[in-house]
């Protein structure tokens, strides 16, 4: 949607700049930055091989942005579509997938595991990676025409800002999870204080916060 509308508005500006009229894009990129974000709860779907497979090669196929956007597809097809994982699972799932090595993709395979044990997450991880083999063919032959196109770079623009938007929404429903007392909410601050005033890895906030968590948890108990 994100994309239609990108490559409309440079069409637009091109036809405000012949009559002579200035015509900025700017004020409309937070409407792209707003699509996708009223997703509808459904009723749990029974497991199924061919629709693991399916969703994740749909997923696999229309992933745009970064490792990042795959969450905002993980919430809203099987948290929210097919009810086989809880919001819980799938924080679960971003911590594995940051903290293994690898791209945040292995999240998929995490996520096969629990629902369809190691045949599932063979299945996951295979769909979700096979649409990139035939993308990098085509694109290594479309991108110079890509480059050439200002409707396309337009395009991509908004498809930006959209795949922020999604980010920045699955980000907010995460946190209502996961955000729920004083101590979360001091390893929140701390681990984004930390990733935005260093460069380091991403995984060692994660590995420190779960390491936190247990001490507190043994703690709160009576060791």
């Amino acid at each position: 949607g994100a994309g239609a509308l990108g490559a409309g508005e440079w069409w637009v500006r091109r036809a405000a700049a012949g009559r002579g009229t200035a015509l900025s894009a700017a004020p409309w990129l937070p409407l792209a930055a707003g699509i996708g974000l009223g997703a509808q709860a459904a009723a749990a779907a029974p497991y199924g091989a061919a629709a693991l497979f399916l969703t994740f090669l749909k997923i696999g196929s229309v992933l745009y942005g970064s490792g990042y956007v795959l969450l905002a597809f993980l919430r809203g097809d099987f948290v929210e579509r097919l009810g086989w994982i809880t919001e819980q699972q799938l924080l679960d799932a971003v911590a594995v997938g940051q903290v293994t090595p690898g791209p945040v993709f292995t999240t998929a395979t995490f996520i096969g595991y629990v629902v369809g044990g190691l045949p599932g997450a063979v299945l996951a991880t295979v769909a979700i990676f096979l649409p990139s083999f035939v993308f990098v063919a085509l694109l290594s032959r479309l991108l110079p025409l890509v480059g050439e196109s200002g409707a396309a770079r337009s395009a991509l623009d908004w498809i930006n800002a959209a795949s922020l938007g999604l980010m920045a929404a699955v980000a907010y429903q995460l946190a209502r999870a996961s955000i729920f007392d004083p101590f979360t909410m001091a390893a929140l601050a701390i681990a984004a204080a930390v990733v935005l005033g260093t460069r380091i890895n991403a995984a060692w906030p994660v590995l420190a916060g779960g390491v936190a968590g247990a001490l507190y948890r043994l703690a709160a108990s009576g060791w």
